[in-house]
């Protein structure tokens, strides 16, 4: 047989058995799913391990540890989460270590720690059940379980099972998960070397999530519904309207929980059954307890300028513990130009402010990474962390300082023809009405406290309620000096009412020159520092609210956020007051009733309120002025 017999048989052959097999029947019935699909693929540049560590009392919680391969000797870098440790540890289903674990991470797994993410007790895989902010056990919490012992139990189980490690730990994380690394420093495991708690909730009424001095924060509902429903939860399904007439048609907090069926849930009782300050919320302040232990470990403390959720926990605990830091190095402050949790994220902008490249990676790289390294990594760099660590907004750079505030406390004024002064001016008043059916708005219409608008509404342009006849708008001369603040400015406002309560809201406001050929968005721009309110039933104290009485003068003292900011030459500074800021505070009724959250239609009323200035009422913003 010659070759082109046997090619044309083989060819035959070939024909004949792709014949056969295109004949054979496929069985359309035969079930096509199988039972799973590992997507980390032999090829991956990464481990990744999925274990249910057991607790002290046999719960078990579900964690995700993620290390690049061939890593040894290695820190590991904890986060105890409610946001889905699964979800979190595959941000995209790539074979690349940098691409499945958040921006935030990339720094520390290309340099060989081990990223570990813990979803908390009770929520998504993990056992047991949910507490909003479990207490520390105790009075609040029976159990023998929290946050503290959960933190201890998972580090003592890692640092005896993952090989890789050399046996250092630090924790980190924002918002929630700020408040899991805070209770981690709660009688802490001896492997845990460093924590970054960053925005962490540490008093929902004092200044972070639920309450500011002493007035309910109706976005709280949202979150609530998607936090502690299994099935169904999500946003408060108000649909897309504005939800300035959402909140001002249910009339109170207990009534749009009503209206929404949020009564079930038991998280939103709490709130509703404790609108002050009393031992619930006290026992479980995260700052109170922290101050009465011994830190071990070192902390650096995180939070954003304009953080828009928790503003007061970071500077709180710095404020409780710094008196322990004798030497200066146990504690320290980061206060970046940030919303909430933009450390995490890119923060070369924010709104319409234009910050000298990306801050939030800076800071990684510059200073939380070598806060970290040099507890955590074998044969480790020497420590050289500033105790302060703040961004000069307005200058645009960068500061370390030894101690915060870093300014001396200067008042200035309200004063007549709405002017501000640096010396007490003499004695006068200005009035408004503050009518509780027509709230000024937080953001101009129409409202959705959600994506952008929700991240950003601190920096918002205050223009819009610039005039309104129910807020009073004081202001400097035109700078010929740079003005530096450092610190919380403290608010001593001088006021009376007719009414038997009342809101004060106090901003202080940088306002640009009108003309601003450099970047013309910003001309006239009143750009907002420091937005805080004050319930004024609170002023004799936040565990003992009493009425007002009408026309009687009283001094509402309470502090803004904490910033590091220059007011620049040709620039002016404003104080606004108003009486509401909604639908981000539910509204005062303006009338005496032992619970605003149960408030009715009838007990809303006009009042009309009296800001003093001058002689022994002098209204006045304490600037903490930095010595440049």
């Amino acid at each position: 047989m010659n070759h082109r017999t046997i090619a044309a048989t083989l060819c035959l052959a070939i024909s004949a058995t792709a014949v056969t097999h295109a004949a054979v029947p496929t069985d359309t019935m035969m079930n096509e799913q199988v039972e799973s699909y590992d997507w980390v693929l032999p090829h991956a540049d990464f481990v990744r391990r999925e274990v249910m560590i057991p607790m002290r009392d046999g719960t078990k919680l579900y964690t995700v540890i993620v290390f690049r391969k061939g890593t040894q000797d290695a820190p590991i870098l904890l986060s105890r989460t409610p946001y889905n440790a699964q979800r979190m540890t595959t941000r995209n289903r790539s074979q690349k270590i940098e691409e499945i674990l958040p921006v935030m991470d990339k720094e520390f797994v290309n340099d060989g720690y081990i990223r570990v993410y813990q979803d908390v007790r009770g929520l998504d895989r993990s056992e047991g059940e949910y507490v909003m902010n479990r207490p520390l056990r105790g009075p609040l919490n029976p159990t023998e379980v929290d946050h503290a012992t959960d933190a201890y139990d998972t580090i003592d189980w890692l640092v005896k099972n993952v090989k890789e490690s050399n046996g250092k730990v630090g924790i980190t994380g924002s918002s929630y998960l700020g408040f899991t690394s805070l209770m981690a420093l709660v009688d802490p495991h001896p492997a845990l070397k460093a924590a970054v708690p960053q925005s962490p909730m540490v008093d929902g009424w004092m200044g972070d999530d639920w309450f500011h001095n002493g007035a309910f924060r109706t976005f709280g509902f949202d979150y609530d519904l998607g936090q502690t429903v299994k099935e169904g939860g999500g946003a408060v399904p108000k649909g897309t309207g504005d939800e300035y007439t959402a909140y001002l048609e249910a009339v109170s907090a207990m009534e749009y929980a009503k209206a929404y069926g949020l009564l079930k849930l038991p998280v939103v009782r709490k709130m509703l059954e404790h609108p002050m300050y009393d031992a619930w919320w006290q026992g479980q302040a995260v700052d109170k307890l922290l101050a009465k232990r011994k830190l071990t470990v070192p902390t650096m403390l995180v939070v954003g300028q304009w953080d828009q959720e928790d503003s007061y926990g970071a500077p709180a605990v710095y404020k409780a513990l710094e008196p322990q830091d004798t030497n200066n190095d146990m504690v320290s402050l980061v206060i970046g130009p940030w919303r909430h949790s933009q450390v995490n994220y890119e923060g070369r902008e924010l709104g319409p402010l234009k910050f000298e490249g990306d801050t939030a990676l800076q800071f990684r790289q510059r200073w939380m990474k070598p806060f970290l390294d040099c507890h955590l990594k074998t044969d480790a760099p020497k420590c050289d962390t500033p105790p302060v660590l703040t961004y000069a907004t307005g200058s645009d750079h960068w500061e370390v300082a030894q101690k915060w505030p870093d300014g001396n406390y200067k008042p200035l004024y309200l004063a007549g023809n709405f002017d501000l002064s640096w010396s007490k001016p003499a004695e006068g008043s200005d009035s408004y009405v503050s009518d509780p059916a027509k709230p000024v708005p937080m953001l101009p219409r129409p409202i959705h406290m959600e994506g952008d608008e929700w991240r950003e509404w601190l920096v918002h342009d205050q223009r819009f309620v610039d005039g309104r006849p129910d807020v009073l708008s004081y202001t400097s001369g035109v700078l010929d000096k740079p003005v530096h603040i450092k610190g919380a400015p403290r608010v001593d406002l001088r006021a009376a009412t007719t009414g038997r309560d009342s809101d004060y809201v106090v901003k202080l406001i940088d306002v640009y020159p009108e003309e601003n050929s450099a970047d013309p968005t910003m001309a006239g721009y009143q750009l907002a520092l420091g937005i805080e309110i004050f319930r004024g039933r609170y002023v004799h104290g936040f565990s003992s609210p009493a009425p007002l009485e009408p026309g009687k003068t009283y001094a509402f003292k309470w502090s803004l956020p904490n910033v590091d900011h220059v007011f620049l030459p040709g620039h002016r500074i404003m104080v606004q007051v108003q009486s509401t800021l909604f639908p981000l505070y539910d509204r005062n009724p303006q009338s005496w009733v032992p619970s605003i959250m149960e408030a009715m239609p009838k007990d809303y009323v006009k009042a009309t309120e009296t800001v003093h200035y001058g002689g022994d009422a002098a209204s006045a913003v304490w600037l903490p002025i930095a010595e440049d």
